[in-house]
């Protein structure tokens, strides 16, 4: 109940400050209330003295009004960018689902509106971003949960502790992209280039990497319970530290040549599938 309150309050002194002029008007009345109260008695018993008080103070006024302008410009221009920021998350709603080319590069460029006001946590489930250029974008802790990211460039992209769930990356070029604790259990990779990518503690449950280049990325403390590796490269990945993987996913592989692994799992890849850690 009292979290409720506190949010509705929080909406509520939001709208405020997104309109300046009402914000000022608020000030104004509650100032000239608390002002009138305590100097009411002087204007009963004695006027004059107290109108030259006042004018005295004339000259602090030209300060205090100095300061309301710089106070009104200030929620001005706050309440201008919120603005921006909801008009950007709006339209990023308005094209979810429209599965067009303008619609995809339409998104993209209102993600990265929102990432030069440092917003990178961004609701963009079932959002239609294929062949796209997310190159270097910031979408840490975002929900990209069964979007169309297909054929997509993501260079360096950071994608930390995203969620990536059913989420389409066929065929997309994710070199040196930070995938780092991102949940992408169902995500489908074939034909993708993650070469040294970083998906350390990843969730990678039933993840797809057919024909995925993993060269070199870092796997460490991963979830790769029933994910797919035919023919897959992970030349110099490691590996270590890895949940759920077995022997009969890894001889899938094109190549596990200079891979880092558990010794028990490279004992076993030694005994039965040698010839992936050859040459």
């Amino acid at each position: 109940m009292i979290k409720k309150s506190l949010g509705k309050i929080r909406v509520y002194f939001e709208n405020v400050i997104e309109q300046p002029i009402l914000t000022s008007f608020y000030v104004l009345i509650g100032m000239a209330i608390i002002v009138l109260s305590l100097s009411m008695k002087y204007y009963l018993t004695d006027f004059d003295s107290f109108w030259s008080q006042v004018m005295a103070e004339a000259h602090g006024m030209l300060f205090d009004i100095a300061i309301i302008g710089m106070l009104i410009f200030w929620l001005n221009k706050s309440g201008e960018m919120r603005q921006r920021i909801r008009m950007y998350k709006d339209e990023i709603d308005d094209f979810r689902l429209w599965e067009s080319e303008e619609a995809a590069f339409r998104t993209v460029g209102n993600i990265k509106r929102l990432n030069r006001h440092e917003i990178h946590e961004i609701n963009l489930v079932n959002s239609y971003l294929a062949r796209t250029n997310l190159n270097y974008v910031n979408l840490e802790g975002s929900n990209l949960n069964s979007a169309n990211i297909s054929n997509a460039f993501l260079i360096e992209t950071n994608l930390g502790n995203t969620r990536l769930n059913q989420t389409n990356l066929e065929n997309s070029n994710l070199n040196q992209a930070n995938l780092q604790g991102a949940y992408a259990s169902g995500a489908n990779f074939k034909d993708s280039y993650l070469i040294k990518a970083n998906l350390e503690n990843a969730f990678l449950i039933k993840t797809n990497f057919k024909n995925a280049f993993l060269m070199e990325s870092n796997m460490q403390n991963c979830y790769l319970t029933g994910a797919d590796f035919e023919n897959t490269s992970l030349y110099k990945a490691d590996l270590r530290g890895v949940k759920g993987i077995t022997i009969e996913q890894l001889k899938k592989a094109k190549t596990l040549y200079l891979a880092q692994f558990d010794p028990e799992i490279m004992i076993q890849i030694k005994k039965e599938a040698p010839e992936l850690v050859g040459k």
